[in-house]
């Protein structure tokens, strides 16, 4: 079951952080200082460094979504069971980003059993977006210093960039050195993690293109064509698209009932496309709610799978945030698009 986390300001520093306990909220233009966005780091003044492409990754980005449109051309051709097989494969990719790389071990909202994290493991490879000690390490940087330089996918630098580009170039210096400064203890110390990261590019040829693609042709007689493109091509790159636009469309598009003050947007699209990862504005004022929302479950099917792993005893100590600090928060630093009860 969930268990109340009273607030942000309350917490013992964030396992990213070197900075003490944070002490009761303090206000720099309004804006409450937490453990979570370090406000003493200021961006280098002068030019920017030159961007640097990183070719290897443009064309196999836009080969990947060549072959993705193909895809769509094939999708009236497949067996109703491809259609089920391949929804049951995003989904289950999203799940290794959403309730794992991200909820479980990027902020530590819940407490997994080791059959659920393998078992999370597994599906993060099957979404293919880096393994999960370097995708957990990005997204502390991104919490810790979003919308600065040292933001991987920094979203000032325009939508494209946030949502894709940021791949196709080399990372700032800023990334890289704070990157390399964080406390990343926790998942050294995961087997589970540290395991994934030594066999990470065979699991990904097993779990994001050989299994999807097999099964299909496998028990049903799909083609092994149809099977490829649609389960395993076009499934892969919506899954990247739906967890792209949390990074784009979420920090540009929507508004901030919690925190006027910060990029992060309520984006009930995003929401739906990244199964529930859109509540932009409450993750980022709330960054270790297991919920990222203050609504739960409801149009949140990644808090739906916690709930239920938690009914099964394969989570526990599930953080929220009492109704009573957010809607504090909401009348102190909200856009007033949502009233305080």
């Amino acid at each position: 079951m969930p268990v109340p986390f009273p607030s942000v300001y309350n917490m013992p520093s964030a396992p990213n952080s070197t900075e003490p306990a944070a002490s009761p909220p303090e206000f720099v233009d309004e804006r409450p200082v937490d453990d979570f966005f370090d406000t003493s780091y200021k961006e280098k003044l002068g030019a920017k460094p030159a961007m640097k492409l990183v070719w290897r990754n443009i064309i196999l980005m836009g080969a990947l979504h060549f072959a993705a449109l193909y895809s769509v051309i094939l999708v009236p051709f497949v067996k109703p069971l491809t259609w089920l097989w391949a929804s049951g494969c995003f989904l289950l990719s999203a799940l290794g980003v959403t309730a794992g790389a991200h909820r479980l071990w990027s902020h530590r909202s819940y407490t997994a059993s080791t059959p659920l994290r393998v078992f999370l493991a597994i599906a993060n490879s099957m979404a293919f977006q880096n393994h999960i000690f370097e995708w957990a390490r990005d997204h502390r940087v991104h919490h810790k210093f979003s919308e600065t330089d040292a933001d991987p996918h920094n979203a000032t630098r325009g939508f494209f960039f946030s949502h894709v580009g940021w791949l196709m170039v080399r990372k700032h210096p800023d990334v890289i050195d704070k990157g390399g400064k964080l406390d990343l203890s926790d998942l050294k110390a995961d087997p589970v993690v540290m395991l994934q990261k030594k066999y990470y590019k065979r699991s990904v040829l097993l779990m994001c293109f050989i299994i999807p693609t097999v099964v299909p042709w496998y028990f049903w007689g799909e083609t092994l064509w149809n099977s490829y493109f649609v389960a395993a091509i076009l499934r892969y790159t919506l899954v990247l698209n739906a967890t792209w636009l949390v990074n784009s469309a979420a920090h540009m598009f929507g508004n901030r009932p919690y925190d006027r003050w910060i990029n992060p947007r309520e984006n009930r699209f995003v929401a739906f496309g990244a199964i529930g990862e859109g509540f932009h504005n409450y993750h980022h004022t709330f960054p270790y709610d297991y919920s990222t929302s203050e609504y739960g479950w409801r149009g949140n099917i990644t808090t739906c799978f916690i709930n239920t792993v938690c009914y099964l005893g394969l989570a526990s100590n599930c953080k929220t945030v009492s109704k009573e600090v957010i809607q504090a928060r909401r009348r102190r630093t909200g856009d007033g698009s949502i009233r305080s009860g």
